[in-house]
Order: C-alpha cells, then sequence, then structure tokens
C-alpha cells in the first residue's frame, strides 16, 4: 500500500514511519511519499527516516515529491498534517491573541480560530485534488484544528475523510493505568468535540471503574489531568476533562500564565525546531540522535504553563507518553486496509450520535472500524454543562467555515465574538483586524477590505 504524508517535512513524521516499521502481515504500507512546501524541511525528515530504516530489510520505501498530485496519484491512504503559516504563524497567533488578553492557544479560542481561518482553505483544496486523484484514498486528517479541519474536508469526501488525535487516547490510558487495567481492552466511555471531550467512565468486563478514581484523592493526584483540575473539581464534574478544557475551565489564570511566560508554546517550538532543522543542514549531524533529544525535550515541556497555573509541576514521567496519534494512525489503517475491526476514538461525521448537533457535525466519540471506514457508537446525552461548551464551539466552527468558503469578515467576527474564551464584539473585531494585518492569509478580512 502507498501511504502520502502531506506536510511531510513536520517534526512528528518519524513518529509515523516509526509505527510503520513495526507493522507486519499482508496489507502493510509498503511505500512512502512525502510532500511539503519547504524543501530543507522534508530533506531533513527524509534524513532522519532513512537512519529508522537501517537494519530494517522490508521498510517501507521512502519517497519525496515536491508536486502535490504526483504525491496523491495511486495513494491509497492520506495523512494531513499540514501548518499553515508554519510555527511562525502560530507564534503570531499566540501574541495577537495575549495583546488582547485572550487566549491565543493554537486550537482554542482566539489563535484556534485565527488557525482555522488560514488552514481550512488548504484543506479544502487538498480534499479537491484527493478526489479528482485517488478518490478511492482515506484520508487521516491530525491538521489542527483536527476536528474544524476534518468537517470542511468532509463536505467534499464525505465519510473517507476521518481526524485523529492523541489526546482522548493519552487520557484513557493515563486512567486505566491508574485503575490498574489494561488500556487496550477497557471500554472508553468519551465524547465531545476535538480538544472539547470528557472521559464518562472507564468499563472493565462491564463495570465502571471510574467512580473509584473520582473517590480516591491520591490516585487523582497520580497522573497528568488529576493535578491540573483538582480532585475536587474532577468530582463535581463526575467525569476526567481532556486536558484542554483547562483553558476553558481555568481560562484566567491560564491566560496570567501565558502572558507572565518567557515565551509563548509556539515561540518556544519555532526556536527548537529551527535549531534543529538548521543542525540538519550539516551533513554530518547524526539524524534520529538529534531528532530524538529534540522530541524528549518537546514532550517534557508540553502544556508547561497550563501546569504552572495549576501549580502542577513538573510533567511526570510515566505522563510523559502520549496516546501516540502514530499508533492511532496505523490501527486505524490496518482496521480498514485488512478488515480487523477495532474500536478507536475518532473525529467523524455525528449521524446522529450527539443529539444536540446535527448529522453533519465532526465529532470526537468511541467509533467502530471496519473496511468500510468509522462508524460511531451510540453514547449517552451529554450534560447540560458540556452540551453548552459543546454546542457553543460548533457554532463557531460553523462560523469559520462560512467566513472561509464566503470571504467573509461579518463571519470572521461573528467567531471570534461568539466563543465562550472572548467576551466582547468589540475585542472580536480588533482581533480580525490584528489578523488580517498579521496574516497575508487573511488579508482580506480587514475593515474596509
Amino acid at each position: 500500500m502507498k501511504l502520502t504524508i502531506l506536510g511531510g517535512g513536520g517534526f512528528r513524521v518519524p513518529l509515523v514511519y516509526g509505527a510503520l516499521l513495526g507493522d507486519r502481515g499482508e496489507g502493510r504500507v509498503t511505500r512512502v511519499t512525502l510532500h511539503d512546501v519547504d524543501a530543507d524541511r522534508v530533506a531533513a525528515v527524509a534524513r532522519v527516516l532513512a537512519e529508522q530504516a537501517s537494519g530494517h530489510a522490508d521498510a517501507p520505501e521512502v519517497a519525496v515529491a515536491h508536486d502535490l498530485d504526483e504525491a496523491l496519484r495511486g495513494a491509497d491512504f492520506v495523512f494531513s498534517a499540514i501548518r499553515v503559516g508554519g510555527l511562525a504563524g502560530r507564534a503570531a497567533d499566540e501574541r495577537i491573541a495575549l495583546a488582547e488578553g485572550v487566549l491565543g492557544q493554537e486550537t482554542v479560542g482566539a489563535g484556534g480560530i485565527a488557525y482555522g481561518l488560514r488552514t481550512v482553505p488548504a484543506a479544502v483544496r487538498i480534499a479537491g485534488r484527493v478526489a479528482a486523484l485517488a478518490p478511492d484514498a482515506w484520508v487521516i486528517n491530525f491538521t489542527n484544528p483536527a476536528g474544524l479541519v476534518t468537517e470542511a474536508m468532509s463536505r467534499i469526501l464525505g465519510e473517507r475523510v476521518i481526524g485523529i488525535c492523541d489526546s482522548p487516547v493519552g487520557l484513557g490510558r493515563r486512567v486505566a493505568r491508574v485503575l490498574g487495567a489494561d488500556p487496550d481492552t477497557a471500554w472508553i466511555d468519551y465524547a465531545g468535540l476535538n480538544h472539547l471531550g470528557w472521559l464518562r467512565g472507564l468499563r472493565v468486563g462491564g463495570r465502571d471503574e471510574l467512580p473509584r478514581l473520582l473517590a480516591d484523592d491520591k490516585a487523582l493526584g497520580s497522573f497528568e489531568e488529576g493535578r491540573l483540575f483538582g480532585s475536587e473539581w474532577l468530582r463535581s464534574l463526575g467525569a476526567i476533562p481532556n486536558e484542554y478544557l483547562h483553558y476553558y475551565y481555568f481560562n484566567r489564570e491560564t491566560v496570567r500564565a501565558y502572558q507572565e511566560a518567557k515565551r509563548t508554546r509556539g515561540a518556544f517550538l519555532l526556536d527548537q525546531q529551527s535549531g534543529f532543522y538548521e543542525r540538519m543542514r550539516r551533513p554530518d549531524t547524526p539524524a534520529l540522535a538529534a531528532w530524538r533529544d529534540t522530541l524528549a525535550e518537546r514532550e517534557a515541556t508540553y502544556m508547561a504553563a497550563n501546569r504552572a497555573a495549576a501549580g502542577a509541576g513538573e510533567r511526570a514521567a510515566q505522563d510523559l507518553e502520549s496516546g501516540g496519534y502514530e499508533k492511532v494512525a496505523l490501527a486505524l489503517m490496518r482496521a480498514i486496509a485488512r478488515d480487523e475491526r477495532s474500536t478507536l476514538i475518532l473525529n467523524v461525521r455525528n449521524r446522529g450520535t450527539l443529539p444536540v448537533l446535527d448529522d453533519d457535525a465532526v465529532i470526537e466519540v468511541p467509533c467502530l472500524v471496519d473496511a468500510n471506514g468509522a462508524h460511531p457508537v451510540s453514547v449517552d446525552p451529554l450534560p447540560y454543562h458540556a452540551a453548552g461548551l459543546v454546542t457553543a464551539v460548533k457554532a463557531v466552527e460553523r462560523e469559520v467555515l462560512t467566513a472561509v468558503a464566503d470571504r467573509s469578515r461579518v463571519s470572521a467576527v461573528k467567531a471570534f465574538a461568539l466563543h465562550p474564551l472572548i467576551d466582547s464584539v468589540t475585542t472580536a473585531r480588533r482581533l480580525v483586524d490584528a489578523y488580517a494585518a498579521g496574516h497575508r492569509e487573511l488579508a482580506h478580512l480587514a475593515a474596509g477590505g
């Protein structure tokens, strides 16, 4: 099978290739095509992959295609992990939002809206080329904001685009570990939108073990989300929120921590990865070792501002392992290509799963996956507090899609103004003007433009 990776010069591509190296059996990926708009970055990543493949006689062949159409032709799966504007764009998103006193995180709040406005046009163009050149291919989307981008692409590709994220998988694994359960066999009751979901139960042998965890302060304090949110708040919710809900539940504290930090997360990653790619310009740089060192620092500093705001301290060693989006991607491909039925938490069309949203809304829920794709599993309705957030954020996403389709400043302002973390129409207008001035892709949204 042929896998095409869009954003093939991205820093986490070696994680995907590493997962492919461990795959065996019929229907495995035998060719990986990397496509990226940055030739230097994709060349650097190709060097890392070459070192990874050393010693693997049957390693998937790696090719680089600089033309998008060339990269897509003949693809069985397309993995989309693009970043429009690069990390410099992310850092600008964060600075602009924080200057207005609101959150600038890349998927949540003002930063997420700006990133979506820049990214959706590119994602829609890609979906159109996939439909024309590889209509039987399955698109696995990891491009952020993952739920929004997946919904935009689904308007062209229908059910053949599926969004993935490692956050809910990582959460499920951490909760299972604390409860002494096998995360591969436990049923994780999870529902919401991408980066806006709640783990509401973890069933082992038909028994929900989550109440046992919620009653145990020591156990709650032993993993990332327990330290971020605190046992009292988790018990009041009766659920374990996705870590990204810290931006909502402790918004003022997080914004203050971001404003007081020496650098935003985007600025840190920009400096860190620029250093990595600069080192990779030297032919004597040990590519795989340099990449691994950079990855370790990246994982250890993840959500550092949130932990500072919560007083949660350094990230614990056992929490450094993510849910492994590369493992989710591999499991998804295997389930479809080999009809190996699997249950995964994915971003798919609602199709009546959450009654508060329409059928075409992309949600994040457990899905049964087989050769025909991903099928959302029936879940209990969301409680009012969760339904309120989910519907509010979905309304924002829809305004972003309208703003892109119509090139509409009015819809862009509405998207910012309706977001729960932006409490002012006046601020929304200033944000649109600032982002229009800061990003050439959004210049058409400027007042009077």
